[in-house]
């Protein structure tokens, strides 16, 4: 986790973070999220990437095969994050020496500060290595029966993309390990870099774990116009900056006047409304993350002239106010007394 929305601290260390694939895995399970890691790594966010195996080749759900696996590692660095990514037919693969292989694996290496994850019907793995006894998770709509046979003391949602429930994520699988990806980058290296990630994706439409809404770093971005795209990013880049629509219009490379017609055509909302909810979701990831910073160092470090303004926006994009917004996420942090 980064004490910044815009990405991680010098000082903090890479998210070394394990794709776990086993014979017949599923290529989109595995090659989204993959990319999009990989895109994140390339662009400054500050992740380890690797994939490994209990086999250094292993076959695929289209035929061709990953080469070059990693062995699966016998001690994980601190703070890793596994992924178990799913397979084509888990009522046959997951019988096979390999995957049982992997599931004594999880049984034994992952650390107390081990992050667990599982994208599709990987998270039947978790289940059987024991991992889930207890969690909030989810799994792709056809697996959810075995999920709950594997794991009855969980709580299977039937309902969700994915699911943070604090060591564990889990998600539905296929598409949404991007999503799941997405949300891993926002949490180590903030939601800017999450959002050019999505950008290159082309996965503009961002799915959270709990929340309908789209997150205000992605909302808006479900358009192809180059010129309002480079705005935007100037936008994300340094929401706190006291943008002149005449800077915004350089860094688009069109006028003024042209900026604000193409804008409110091409993402469906004004300049000045677009830039106060990114504001205000700076604010709300700073509400959460430095529980030391007074309300009005928020206000200010997110672009707010005054704190009376930053109360005036938050009421008009966000429930509750500022105050109550961090009492929730401080409660939603404090460590389970069931698990």
């Amino acid at each position: 986790m980064t004490d910044s929305s815009t990405g991680p601290s010098k000082s903090s260390p890479a998210l070394s973070v394990w794709l776990v694939v086993t014979p017949n895995v599923l290529l989109l399970d595995y090659a989204g999220p993959a990319e999009a890691l990989r895109m994140a790594s390339d662009m400054g966010g500050g992740i380890d990437l690797h994939t490994c195996a209990a086999s250094a080749a292993i076959p695929t759900t289209l035929g061709v095969g990953l080469a070059g696996l990693e062995p699966l590692p016998t001690v994980l660095p601190p703070n890793s994050l596994l992924i178990v990514v799913g397979n084509g037919n888990e009522e046959q693969d997951y019988q096979t020496a390999a995957a049982n292989a992997v599931v004594r694996w999880l049984q034994k290496v992952p650390l107390a500060d081990t992050r667990l994850g599982s994208i599709c019907s990987g998270a039947l793995l978790l289940a059987k290595a024991g991992h889930l006894a207890g969690h909030r998770c989810t799994t792709h709509h056809s697996l959810l029966d075995e999920l709950k046979e594997a794991a009855p003391t969980a709580d299977v949602a039937d309902d969700r993309i994915f699911i943070d429930d604090g060591r564990v994520l889990t998600s539905a699988g296929i598409s949404t390990g991007i999503d799941l990806a997405l949300h891993i980058i926002e949490q180590h290296a903030g939601p800017e870099l999450a959002a050019r990630v999505a950008r290159r994706l082309v996965v503009y439409q961002r799915r959270g774990p709990n929340d309908p809404q789209i997150s205000p770093w992605l909302a808006w971005r479900n358009h192809m116009h180059p010129a309002v795209h480079r705005a935007q990013d100037a936008l994300s880049r340094d929401p706190a900056r006291a943008w002149t629509l005449t800077e915004l219009a350089a860094e688009a490379c069109v006028s003024a006047r042209h900026l604000s017609r193409l804008f409110s055509q091409h993402a469906g909302i004004g300049i000045v409304a677009y830039q106060q909810q990114i504001r205000i979701a700076l604010a709300r990831d700073l509400l959460m993350r430095t529980p030391s910073l007074s309300v009005e160092r928020v206000a200010e470090q997110s672009g707010f002239a005054s704190t009376r303004d930053f109360r005036r926006v938050w009421q008009r994009y966000a429930p509750g106010t500022p105050g109550q917004a961090r009492s929730v996420a401080t409660a939603s942090a404090r460590p389970s007394s069931g698990r």
